[in-house]
């Protein structure tokens, strides 16, 4: 049976990853990679972190790395580099686009390392899921990862969702083991596994208080003697982690080491006190540039840096569309909402499901004390992490204002796969108690289990048929409460819908019309959208914005749907009314007469 289950699980990573790299075929930049694959094509050949320092290096690194072997230009005399405190779009921006780089190239090899990534989450969900609930389980929640809309959708692009995703999954198996028996070997791996985790995405930093609750909650169920025991063993197992979390610091410090090898003490000390100049409380800012200003600190003092950026644009939230609306002081319904309308019905209905079998163990079991909980939690510990992981990052995403896009939960997504098909696995298995009655036995072992098994598989080739017949458009992807991936828009926009992604599929549209001039207003970033722009579309295009008016009559009008669903909002939560000049009034009673992709726009001016 493991043997099948493993070559099952194997096909449907390589469709996972066929699906994402044929759909990623014809997808210019989003607007988070011309930052992303500039910094990481800095770091590999120049070992200079001035790019891109709110994001930690690994994942760039690996996008980088593939670039390093290609014949590309990437001067060191521009003003992004050598003035701009942190230009990242401009120089990204740049190097794919107005450098004399193949865009293409560069983006094809720089997404290769992340859908690497995406498969080794797979892998590594398929071989813990096994190892805990067996081989049904394992397969079942491989067919969620691999055939997610969402997962395939971001396992595309240079960005670290992905990356973060699989720290968290590896962390918190990695603790579970540890725990059981906290070893000197184990503390060591925990400590490099804490460390590279670190490296991957700044969210990753939550596995901080994340094993230290685990860690409380696993003293007090395996506690059974004198109140001084207990604190003597939280001192020995606390201490144990203190020197994980002392190993994991080594770890930041070596690769942290690398991309400050030729970054000018004097560059980085000066971007970090216009970058974090006001974080508050000011003592952190100053211990960060005391440790920049020390040569052997300085990798952490970068570390440090990085974390305080990401802490201080997190609290001050991001302009975000959502629902008709637009604040920058984020929605505690929006990951819920954006959760349940972008992953497929079918999953939704297992999870339900799955939910649902899980109470009625809990009602049927024969006690339900306290102590029959500690000795569950005990026996089933790294259920229990998973479970809390899940509520924990869940309950601290919704508090969080930085509300743009379902990603930010993806990390979640790999325990709620293996979570329900552990009980939809315990429901679909054939009875196999030892019975006297043989034709009882055969009715509960072949006959009883087939109406549920094939309700699985029914509801398993509707889940892959949506995702295999959402292709290419995954990042946009909506399921059918929100009306489906055309509609979807309308809920939630920003890396849910529009990213930037569609700029050369409108270009195959201008191709289509050669002669005819096309009026664009492009989410894609400044700079580097400009650049973009220039490089997909030529003279073709004339950048044009609401307040120029309306385009010449008979023009095509083409404008990202983020962009027009921002300027149509109603702003709340003390979100400032925008000029009206740039609410594109002129274009309300017009309908697009076609999109570029999906999130792209296109008008006929009347």
């Amino acid at each position: 049976m493991k043997t099948q289950s493993r070559i099952i699980a194997g096909l449907l990573l390589i469709i996972g990853f066929a699906l994402s790299l044929t759909s990623s075929w014809n997808e210019s930049a989003i607007f988070d990679e011309t930052a992303h694959i500039g910094a990481g094509y800095s770091y590999v050949t120049q070992r200079d972190m001035r790019l891109n320092p709110e994001h930690p290096p690994l994942v760039k690194d690996l996008a980088g790395l593939p670039l390093a072997f290609l014949d590309l230009k990437f001067p060191l005399t521009t003003p992004a580099w050598e003035q701009m405190v942190n230009g990242q779009w401009d120089q990204g921006g740049e190097f794919i686009f107005s450098f004399g780089n193949d865009a293409d190239l560069i983006l094809r090899s720089a997404r290769l390392p992340i859908m690497i990534l995406a498969l080794m989450c797979g892998i590594f969900l398929f071989w813990w899921t096994e190892r805990q609930f067996g081989s049904i389980a394992a397969v079942l929640a491989t067919f969620f990862w691999a055939l997610s809309p969402t997962v395939i959708a971001h396992s595309r692009y240079v960005t670290t969702d992905i990356a973060a995703s699989l720290g968290f999954l590896v962390g918190i198996a990695t603790f579970a083991w540890f725990i059981k028996n906290p070893s000197i070997q184990r503390i060591i791996i925990l400590g490099l596994v804490f460390g590279i985790a670190q490296c991957l995405k700044f969210s990753l930093f939550l596995l901080i208080p994340i094993y230290i609750i685990l860690a409380g909650v696993w003293l007090v169920v395996t506690h059974h003697g004198r109140v001084k025991d207990f604190f003597k063993n939280a001192l020995i197992l606390y201490l144990k982690i203190g020197g994980a979390f002392v190993i994991g610091a080594g770890v930041i410090w070596i690769i942290y080491l690398w991309h400050v090898w030729d970054y000018p003490q004097e560059r980085q000390l000066r971007d970090a006190q216009v970058l974090i100049g006001n974080f508050k409380p000011q003592a952190f800012a100053r211990l960060d540039y005391w440790l920049i200003e020390h040569d052997a600190t300085r990798p952490l003092g970068q570390y440090l840096f990085g974390v305080m950026m990401v802490t201080q644009r997190t609290a001050g939230g991001n302009s975000a569309y959502f629902w008709g609306e637009v604040s920058s002081a984020g929605w505690a319904s929006y990951f819920p909402t954006v959760y349940i309308l972008k992953e497929t019905l079918a999953l939704h209905i297992f999870s339900l499901l799955a939910l649902w079998l899980a109470f009625l163990r809990i009602a049927h079991a024969p006690s339900k004390s306290f102590g029959a909980l500690r000795v569950w939690i005990y026996k089933h510990f790294a259920i229990f992490a998973s479970i809390f992981f899940v509520i924990f990052y869940w309950a601290s995403s919704i508090v969080n204002p930085l509300n743009i896009g379902v990603r930010h939960v993806l990390p979640t997504f790999p325990f709620i796969y293996m979570l329900t098909a552990w009980q939809l696995a315990l429901w679909i298995t054939p009875y196999t108690e030892n019975a006297k009655n043989k034709i009882l036995l055969i009715y509960k072992m072949l006959i009883k289990p087939l109406p549920r098994i094939l309700f699985v598989a029914l509801m398993l080739v509707w889940m892959g048929a949506t995702t295999i017949g959402s292709w290419p458009y995954y990042l946009s992807y909506y399921n059918e409460l929100a009306g489906g991936t055309y509609n979807g828009w309308y809920y939630a926009t920003d890396s849910n819908y529009d990213w930037g992604q569609d700029l050369k599929r409108l270009r195959d549209i201008a191709r289509q019309n050669p002669n005819e001039k096309i009026y664009l207003h492009y989410f894609g970033g400044s700079a580097a959208g400009d650049a973009a722009q220039r490089y997909w579309l030529g003279d073709q295009f004339v950048p044009w914005y609401s307040s120029f008016g309306p385009p010449p009559s008979g023009s095509i009008f083409a404008i990202s749907i983020n962009e027009l669903a921002g300027k149509w909002a109603n702003p709340v939560q003390g979100f400032p009314s925008g000029d009206p000049k740039d609410a594109y009034t002129w274009l309300r009673d017009i309908k697009p007469f076609a999109r570029a992709g999906t999130s792209i726009f296109l008008y006929k001016l009347p």
